[in-house]
């Protein structure tokens, strides 16, 4: 199973684009998180569909925010991102009907729940102006 990265990317990304206080390019973006302009645009997508940030094409253009980071939490972005999985760890399925693996599923899946919501709970009271509060270095 591969990790999903996206999360803390798009934070960075959105810290950044606080950081600047104007439209930021898919390109700059790219550059920014060390990926492909179109990986960029894929994902701010979702978070302009879900109202985070705005995108004006042309000359200036580019992602920008709408409203605040204290408005935003991690679990807002968690959810405009699709609620990726939030651990890698995953249960076997090979033998589905070994009583020994069914027990081991149950067990582990019960604590990944638990963790999984406790998590989620957590995300849902850190807003992005935690995380953007800092001095960024001179790019």
């Amino acid at each position: 199973m591969r990790k999903d990265s996206r999360l803390s990317r798009v934070l960075h990304a959105l810290a950044h684009m606080s950081h600047l206080g104007r439209a930021v390019t898919s390109e700059e973006m790219g550059k920014m998180l060390n990926t492909n302009p179109v990986v960029v645009r894929r994902t701010m997508a979702l978070l302009k569909k879900a109202g985070y940030i705005t995108s004006v094409k042309g000359h200036n253009g580019g992602w920008s925010l709408i409203g605040e980071l204290s408005e935003i939490t991690l679990l807002d972005i968690h959810r405009a991102l699709g609620e990726p999985t939030i651990f890698t760890i995953g249960l076997s399925d090979e033998h589905t009907e070994c009583l020994i693996e069914k027990a081991i599923n149950e067990s582990l899946s019960g604590v990944m729940a638990e963790a999984q919501s406790l998590m989620l709970s957590r995300f849902g009271e850190i807003t992005l102006d935690l995380i953007a509060n800092i001095t960024p270095p001179s790019e």
